[in-house]
């Protein structure tokens, strides 16, 4: 299994350095926010039983996702999970004028061991179940684990949707992908006229231990071997995608 505990996730200075330049070298950023919000109008918007809409956002950080769809319905009940405190002490903070959200200090292993909470105010399950650039810190089989736990913890109807780095289906693919990332930080420090470099990234991403990316293909098999229907890949720009399915 893999240990969060023992990720530089749980270092509150790499969680700090993700919260501040994030926007700087996370690819097209701002376009799969752009999507995110395009599919939460067109899936979830018109809600037939006028009640809120039940989103839960794992690995949330610091709430980046769910103030996207805040933008669309400032009505929704959200459940943020994450398994740094530094993550949802921020998250609280840029949620402190919404009261219906909930905060949960969980990894993903601790949430498919134990579950969300013994908390009756907690849906036990949502609408639309989102997660950006973290379940690619799982395994394959915890990846397929937590596929089917969430497909479990969805209304019929509901939706999942993961903004992810994927692992290319060769290797030569993979490394013109960096390269691909990388030039596009170069553009976007000299549009955003950063000083700071951050173009090393992508070589730093593919040595890092704690990233266990999977090829898109097999994390498409897995959602509809779970049970997921209309499983596709959204988006995709590089090792940068958004893929997903309904139940």
């Amino acid at each position: 299994m893999s240990k969060f505990e023992k990720s530089e996730w749980a270092e509150r200075e790499h969680a700090m350095e993700f919260m501040e330049n994030a926007d700087i070298y996370i690819l097209e950023r701002k376009r799969l926010f752009t999507i995110l919000r395009s599919f939460y109008r067109y899936f979830l918007g018109n809600n037939p039983s006028k009640r809120p809409v039940k989103v839960l956002d794992l690995g949330c950080g610091n709430a980046a996702l769910t103030m996207e769809l805040l933008k669309e319905d400032n009505k929704i009940n959200a459940t943020l999970v994450d398994g740094s405190l530094e993550m949802l002490e921020n998250a609280r903070e840029n949620l402190s004028d919404y009261p219906n959200v909930n905060f949960i200090h969980k990894t993903f292993q601790e949430l498919l061991e134990k579950g969300l909470q013994d908390d009756d105010s907690l849906p036990c399950d949502f609408d639309f179940i989102v997660s950006s650039l973290a379940i690619h810190h799982l395994h394959t089989e915890e990846k397929k684990s937590l596929f089917q736990y969430l497909y479990d913890h969805l209304e019929s109807g509901g939706f999942f949707l993961n903004i992810e780095t994927v692992k290319a289906p060769t290797d030569e693919l993979e490394s013109w992908y960096r390269v691909l990332w990388s030039e596009w930080i170069g553009e976007n420090q000299v549009k955003l006229d950063v000083k700071k470099n951050f173009e090393y990234l992508p070589e730093q991403y593919k040595d890092n231990p704690d990233n266990h990316p999977d090829k898109l293909q097999m994390q498409l098999n897995a959602l509809e071997s779970a049970g997921f229907s209309q499983v596709d890949c959204y988006y995709k720009y590089g090792i940068f995608s958004i893929y997903g399915g309904m139940k």
